[in-house]
């Protein structure tokens, strides 16, 4: 992808701010822009940039890459077809669900579907700038409650950027929203994942390894899985990802388990290079975060931990959560053109409080109850014995992997009304009544 041919000045001020120019930052930017809205989009990095991700797009994902028009491109590089489940003793093949969300995902590396998605937001019309990273918040605490805060602008080096709206799409660690209050809450189940790239003879073939007998060198299971995304460009995605809590932190090298894991796959997956590129991140999952809005600010994506607590996916989420979110803000009473548009004065939502209630109750609604159950079953995953327990009838059954693959991979329409729906919707309204902490709290 090319870069642009000049970097874009930063300005004095713009209508809506949005720090991150991964899926979130670019899908909010593409859709606000789309919609008429003057973006301005700033990454701290330089593109293209790296993130440490299994670079899968589920059929959710793709819905997402559809809408915004990039569908045909993220299939050609690559159509992945489902999971290739292994483990205890047994393999089953899943297909994804051919639901609402489409029957296809694909993978792209996310130095290219990073990099793509920039390109969107700037045909759309918003204007991003890399390599500038935002040191300051300058923000009006209202009766000082910081729930109500108005972010008024952010300071850039020496540069200070006056905004109406100010979208926090930073990622995982979110020092912006760090700096207006974000939080997380470690108590509740989290992931500890390393990623890498290898070469491999089978890059091009459509299924995607998914190990759930997660071994390490000394044959100790691990609370998460093993995977090998094919890219179809000569290499794979092999990665490994272990669950963890405060009271329960992953006793576990990531690093070296990947390595370990990789030599385990090597011949099932024709490797013919070692791991490269190896990183690895933690990952707040299933909206364990409090502080995600103020009166004219949201966190959104990894930022606001939209992550899936059973499988580590974002991207899906981001996509979709950029598309709510501006959403969102379009439809504000104090959105442009239908009151003033000063800047740092919004006056948003006819209560007063913007997008502090709104969008932690958007977010709810969307994922409350898939986020509460899903967990709960993560957590159980961090307890030594219920792995070795329940992998091995899990995976017995056909029928059982097929619905645990259509719940892992955030699939269920809302639309759908067949058993394993009614049951995983049932199951998410108790445990998100019964959660200790709300999701997405204030």
């Amino acid at each position: 992808m090319e870069r642009m041919q000049s970097r874009p000045t930063l300005p004095a001020s713009t209508d809506v701010l949005v720090v991150g120019c991964g899926p979130a930052g670019s899908a909010t930017a593409t859709w606000l822009a789309r919609a008429g809205r003057e973006v301005t989009v700033l990454d701290a990095a330089e593109f293209p940039r790296d993130k440490t991700c299994g670079d899968g797009l589920t059929p959710r994902a793709m819905l997402e890459v559809d809408r915004l028009g990039l569908g045909a491109w993220a299939r050609d590089r690559i159509t992945i077809q489902g999971l290739d489940l292994r483990g205890f003793g047994h393999r089953r093949r899943i297909p994804w669900p051919d639901g609402d969300h489409g029957g296809t995902g694909s993978a792209v590396r996310r130095t290219v579907f990073d990099d793509r998605m920039r390109e969107a937001a700037v045909s759309a019309g918003a204007v991003v700038i890399d390599g500038a990273r935002v040191t300051g918040v300058e923000r009006d605490t209202r009766g000082g409650d910081d729930d109500d805060t108005t972010v008024r602008a952010v300071q850039v080096g020496d540069t200070r950027i006056a905004c109406r709206t100010l979208v926090v799409a930073d990622g995982v660690r979110s020092p912006v929203g760090k700096m207006l209050g974000r939080t997380w809450h470690r108590d509740t189940v989290y992931a500890v994942a390393a990623r890498s790239y290898v070469e491999s003879r089978r890059h091009d073939h459509p299924w995607i390894g998914s190990d759930l007998e997660l071994r390490d060198e000394a044959g100790g299971i691990q609370p998460g899985y093993g995977w090998v995304f094919p890219l179809g460009d000569g290499e794979v995605n092999l990665g490994v990802g272990a669950l963890a809590t405060a009271a329960r932190p992953a006793k576990v090298a990531v690093k070296e388990l990947l390595r370990h894991y990789a030599r385990t796959v090597h011949d099932e997956w024709e490797l013919t290079g070692e791991p490269r590129a190896v990183t690895s991140a933690l990952l707040p999952m299933g909206g364990a975060v409090s502080g995600v809005a103020g009166r004219n600010w949201a966190a959104v994506g990894d930022a606001a931990a939209c992550v899936n607590p059973l499988n580590g996916e974002g991207i899906d989420y981001a996509l979709e959560g950029g598309r709510l979110l501006a959403e969102l803000i379009c439809a504000e009473p104090g959105s442009v053109g239908s009151g003033s548009t000063s800047y740092g004065s919004t006056s948003y939502g006819s209560t007063g409080t913007g997008l502090t209630r709104a969008w932690p109750e958007l977010l709810r609604a969307t994922y409350g109850e898939s986020f509460a159950i899903a967990r709960d079953a993560a957590l159980l995953l961090t307890y030594p014995r219920f792995l070795p327990f329940a992998g091995p009838i899990g995976m017995r059954s056909q029928t059982l992997m097929t619905a645990a693959v259509r719940c892992m991979s955030n699939t269920v329409a809302d639309s759908d009304r067949d058993i394993v729906a009614r049951g995983w919707r049932a199951a998410g309204s108790l445990a998100s009544r019964l959660d200790r902490r709300p999701l997405f709290a204030h």
